[in-house]
C-alpha cells in the first residue's frame, strides 16, 4: 500500500531521517519504535505531507504523493486517518464538532447524513452519548478514543497513530490498545504506530521496523524483534540490561 524510497528529511543542517526505504502492507499493523528524536514522528508527517521531505518518495497506492496538487492531498488526507499524540482536538468545541469538522469542511453531506456518521464512529469507539462534552470533561483515554473517531470519519484505509498510549495510565493503554486491535480485525485497515512503549507494540503490532539516529536499523515480527541478535535493537528493547 505504502512504499518508501531514500526517504531523507533535514531541518537546515540537522539530519532527521536518512536514506529510509521499507515498504508497509495492506491490511498489516506496522510499529515504528526507536528512541526519542530518532525521526519516528516526523516519517508518520512525511506519509502524508504535513512535512515534505528533503529528497526521496512516498508511493500511496501507486500514486507518488509529492506530485499531487492541494485538491488531491486533500482527497489523499480522507483516505489516511491520523491520532496525534496530544489527541489535538478543538477546545472550543464539544465531541460532536470535533467528530464532524473536517466532515463539515471537505463534504457537501447534510447535517443529518453527518450527525449518522458521527453517531456510528462514536459507538465504534465504545463513547455513545458523550456527543456534549467539551474536552476539558473527559479524561486522557476518552480525549484518544474521540480523536479515533475523528480519524475514522472518512472511513479511512490507513490509520497513523502517534504515541497512543504515551502518558496513559496502565488500564487505559489497554483500553486503547484492544480498540486499535479491533480497528485492525473489524475495519480491516492497514495501522502504522509510532511508539516507545513495547507493550503496545508487542499487542497491536505484527511487524516492527526500528529507526535509530534517523536510519533504518531492522524489521521483523514481535517474536523475531524479541530474538533479535542486532546489539541496536536488543540495547531498545532490553533498556540496556
Amino acid at each position: 500500500m505504502i512504499k518508501l524510497k531514500t526517504l531523507t528529511k533535514y531541518f537546515g543542517k540537522l539530519k532527521v531521517l536518512e536514506g529510509i526505504t521499507f515498504d508497509i502492507r495492506d491490511g498489516e499493523s506496522l510499529a515504528i519504535i526507536g528512541p526519542s528524536g530518532c525521526g519516528k514522528s516526523t516519517l508518520l508527517k512525511l506519509l502524508i505531507r504535513l512535512e515534505e521531505p528533503t529528497s526521496g518518495t512516498v508511493i500511496m497506492n501507486g500514486t507518488d504523493i509529492r506530485r499531487l496538487s492541494e485538491d488531491g492531498l486533500i482527497n489523499l488526507r480522507k483516505k489516511v486517518g491520523m491520532v496525534f499524540q496530544s489527541s489535538a482536538l478543538f477546545d472550543s468545541l464539544n465531541v460532536f464538532e470535533n467528530v464532524a469538522f473536517a466532515l463539515r469542511e471537505h463534504t457537501r453531506l447534510s447535517e443529518r447524513e453527518i450527525s449518522k456518521i458521527v453517531d456510528e464512529k462514536l459507538k465504534l469507539v465504545d463513547l455513545e452519548g458523550a456527543q456534549n462534552l467539551m474536552p476539558e470533561e473527559l479524561s486522557g483515554g476518552m480525549q484518544k478514543r474521540v480523536s479515533v473517531a475523528r480519524a475514522l470519519a472518512f472511513d479511512p484505509q490507513i490509520i497513523l497513530y502517534d504515541e497512543p498510549t504515551t502518558g496513559l495510565d496502565p488500564i487505559t493503554s489497554v483500553t486503547i490498545e484492544n480498540l486499535m486491535i479491533k480497528l485492525s480485525q473489524k475495519l480491516r485497515v492497514t495501522s502504522v504506530i509510532v511508539t516507545h512503549v513495547l507493550q503496545t507494540v508487542y499487542r497491536v503490532a505484527n511487524r516492527i521496523v526500528m529507526l535509530h539516529d534517523g536510519k533504518f536499523i531492522e524489521t521483523g515480527s514481535p517474536e523475531e524483534t524479541r530474538k533479535t541478535t542486532d546489539p541496536i535493537v536488543r540495547k531498545f528493547i532490553t533498556g540496556g540490561l
